[in-house]
């Protein structure tokens, strides 16, 4: 894994309007194979296509002009909680996708406490969603991501789902100290709003960044 710094940066100095978590339905339940998932279903990504959403996940680095700045773009996504995004492993052929790896720090909320620094292998991403797999320490599986879109008149229906654990016995015999020590619903509660308030954020830059970077697409009706 590569060597990144974990501290945490000063909030980008820009003006946005993250979205409450009212805005959304969220909640937490234990699945019948005895994992926890956190789930949200965000209102209605408005102005951002699937198409949008599979490139901007293919492209995480690099800096992009926003408010009259040039900012790295993974910190405006969410300028103050986000550190470094990085592709930890490419296919063969450069490109991102399934096979692919991402290195993602970030603190939940600013909060010390709450530090996500991990190597994500990515399962799947196209225009229905994307999954990828968190590894703790860079080889332990203890998260899953799963991202769902749909294409809908105005935008995108987003839903998230957050699921901490594994399938098996094992995890069901753990999981009251891993709800203790590692990651309680004060954790998947800052999670929930980290989420909505980067996903809200994606209709203040994607589409032009989308349409900048990609002249011959054409934007959402």
């Amino acid at each position: 894994m590569k060597k990144v710094s974990l501290t945490i940066p000063p909030a980008l100095p820009i003006s946005w309007k993250p979205k409450p978590v009212s805005g959304a339905k969220s909640g937490s339940r234990v699945l019948p194979d005895g994992r926890i998932q956190y789930w949200i279903e965000h209102d209605l990504l408005r102005g951002v296509t699937p198409d949008m959403l599979v490139w901007w996940f293919k492209h995480l680095e690099g800096d992009i002009q926003y408010q009259g700045k040039t900012l790295n773009r993974y910190r405006v996504w969410h300028p103050e909680d986000h550190v470094h995004v990085s592709y930890e492993r490419r296919l063969p052929d450069g490109s991102v996708g399934p096979g692919a790896a991402i290195r993602i720090v970030e603190y939940l909320g600013r909060n010390r406490k709450y530090l996500v620094n991990v190597v994500s292998p990515i399962e799947k991403l196209d225009v229905t969603g994307f999954i990828h797999n968190p590894r703790v320490f860079g080889w332990l599986p203890l998260a899953r991501m799963e991202y769902e879109f749909t294409a809908v008149p105005g935008g995108t229906a987003y839903r998230n789902s957050l699921i901490i654990g594994w399938r098996g016995f094992s995890f069901r015999l753990l999981r009251p100290l891993v709800q203790r020590f590692i990651f309680d619903d004060r954790h998947g509660a800052a999670w929930i709003k980290h989420n909505i308030e980067e996903v809200g954020q994606f209709e203040a830059f994607l589409s032009e960044l989308y349409a900048a970077e990609n002249p011959k697409q054409s934007k959402v009706a």
